[in-house]
């Protein structure tokens, strides 16, 4: 059994960042265990290619939710990234902080030492933006940001529709006020994915303080007494374990880390019983307040051939991968989204609570990502900070199996009447007259749908995930909180959980950002523990 001092499970976002920061110290012999594979695919360097990977199973997990009545019992699909650098290698690679309040929220749950003024230092520290550094932003850091470098003319018009209909434009939604409408800022460093494995792991390989293992599934914590000792996980179908002198660091994501925990008899003991399961400690939080962002997809046919439906087709296809292989640039730099807009769909909100993903691009299925051939455009609408809760338990013994992900989507009228404010507010922004060269209709929903009760009906009919679960294993104070304030789980020695599960409540943001700063904290937090036990 091979011996190190801390073991971290999951080599994705979070794990990225603690084994660089864990290994920085000589003294710390590190051991990371992912259960993909390397991020060496022809695809994941490329930004547009993030919709071959949205369904490659080598480098996705492929979630499915359970079908559920607020979604009309549709199978709504999750995807979680696999291998080094975890989502982001699959992401579409949007930066966004959030807003202060967010984290000032979870200081109130009981997270204290978690506010924005504790966590922006970090925030700073992870990243080199494009525009140096400031009093809100980093200039130097690992995590490179830029903004959007193709700005097309109908993503101008976009912008100018918005403040027509009387929106702010706003440079830097990451600064001082996230309110308005610009260009999304993206982690790519000379026209390519930056990925989690690019800025923390790769410089860290050659350490050798650090041990990398892929294709290795963690099954089970170990325990003597209550405290974690190791791990044992699978390469293939031969079984190994290996030992943590000092902890076990949980850093497999929302879906997996309550997974885990429940593999080793952590949880709510009906849970557990209920797929024959011993209970080992009962912690009754684990798997529950799963949040995510469900979103719309609202849709444009569009006059002029400038949309990416018939750019990526044909000799234009082969135009553009000889200038992205040339100079960096062009249409394969995109991603998720081009232009954003953050809007309160109420005035009395002190800040937004809809954010919008505008992109020259149409498809019919927002999980294959399959573009149309006619020109077209759309806007996500997602409700930046959703009421509802969900939960991700365990469904059998069998490690292999994947656990039950229930979102209970649009479960709270405030979730329903933010989403149907959004879309009516980014079907106005449309029609205004900045639009007008380049709108022809709207297909979906279809002007039509006028009422709330046809607005929520798409809703439950086309809305899908953007794919930020978080909050399985929340950080706080209460029976249900998993992890106290120094992400350290309750009733438990030497483990500790450093990933998107911990968040008490949902980021007003993409949420990669997030999860690079808790990792980022995390690993300090550990190392300030490291020397107050010595």
């Amino acid at each position: 059994m091979d011996q190190f001092d801390y073991v971290i499970v999951g080599g994705g976002t979070a794990g990225c960042v603690l084994a660089n920061r864990l290994t920085e110290n000589p003294k710390n012999n590190v051991l990371m265990l992912e259960a993909g594979g390397p991020d060496d695919g022809f695809w994941i360097r490329i930004p547009a290619g993030f919709s071959k990977l949205l369904t490659n199973a080598k480098y996705n997990w492929r979630f499915q939710t359970e079908p559920e009545e607020n979604v009309y019992n549709r199978s709504i699909v999750v995807p979680r990234g696999k291998g080094l650098g975890g989502s982001t290698l699959i992401n579409g690679m949007i930066f966004v902080r959030g807003q202060p309040q967010d984290y000032d929220t979870w200081a109130q749950l009981g997270g204290t030492d978690w506010s924005f003024q504790d966590v922006l230092p970090y925030f700073k520290k992870l990243e080199s933006f494009e525009d140096g550094e400031s009093e809100l932003r980093g200039g130097s850091g690992p995590v490179h940001i830029v903004r959007v470098s193709e700005r097309p003319e109908i993503s101008k018009a976009f912008i100018e529709a918005a403040k027509q209909a009387g929106y702010p434009f706003n440079p830097d939604y990451n600064g001082k006020s996230q309110e308005g409408f610009g260009y999304y800022q993206v982690n790519q460093r000379n026209g390519r994915r930056w990925s989690a494995a690019d800025a923390y792991l790769r410089p860290a390989l050659s350490r050798p303080n650090l041990k990398v293992k892929t294709h290795a599934h963690v099954t089970r914590i170990d325990f003597e007494g209550r405290r974690a000792v190791g791990v044992t996980y699978k390469v293939g179908n031969e079984v190994k374990r290996a030992r943590a002198r000092a902890e076990v660091i949980l850093a497999a994501g929302a879906v997996q880390t309550p997974h885990l925990l429940e593999l080793s008899g952590i949880g709510d003991p009906q849970i557990l019983a209920s797929v024959g399961i011993p209970v080992f400690h009962e912690l009754a939080g684990v798997g529950n307040n799963y949040i995510d962002h469900f979103a719309t997809r609202m849709n444009w046919r569009v006059k002029l051939p400038v949309t990416l439906n018939e750019l990526t087709r044909g000799w234009r296809l082969g135009a553009a991968v000889a200038q992205y292989f040339l100079t960096r640039k062009g249409i394969l730099t995109f991603g998720t989204g081009l232009a954003h807009g953050f809007v309160k769909t109420r005035p009395e909100l002190e800040t937004p609570d809809v954010q919008y993903f505008f992109m020259h691009a149409s498809y019919a299925n927002a999980g294959e990502r399959k573009l149309d051939k006619e020109p077209g455009m759309t806007i996500g609408v997602t409700q930046m900070r959703p009421e509802s809760r969900g939960s991700i338990h365990i469904k059998s013994p069998d490690p292999l199996t994947p656990p039950a992900i229930r979102p209970n989507f649009l479960a709270t009228r405030t979730d329903q009447e933010s989403l149907i404010c959004g879309m009516r507010i980014a079907r106005q922004i449309v029609e205004q007259p900045a639009m007008d060269r380049f709108r022809a209709y709207e297909m979906n929903p279809g002007p039509e749908v006028s009422t709330d009760d046809e607005w929520l009906d798409f809703a439950r009919r086309n809305g899908q995930t953007i794919y930020h679960a978080l909050g399985t294993c929340s950080m706080g104070k209460g029976p249900r909180a998993v992890v106290d304030e120094r992400l350290k789980v309750y009733g438990l020695e030497g483990l500790r959980i450093v990933d998107a599960s911990i968040m008490p409540t949902m980021v007003s943001a993409n949420t990669a950002a997030a999860v690079l700063m808790i990792a980022e904290k995390g690993a300090d937090l550990i190392a300030a523990d490291a020397r107050a036990a010595s």
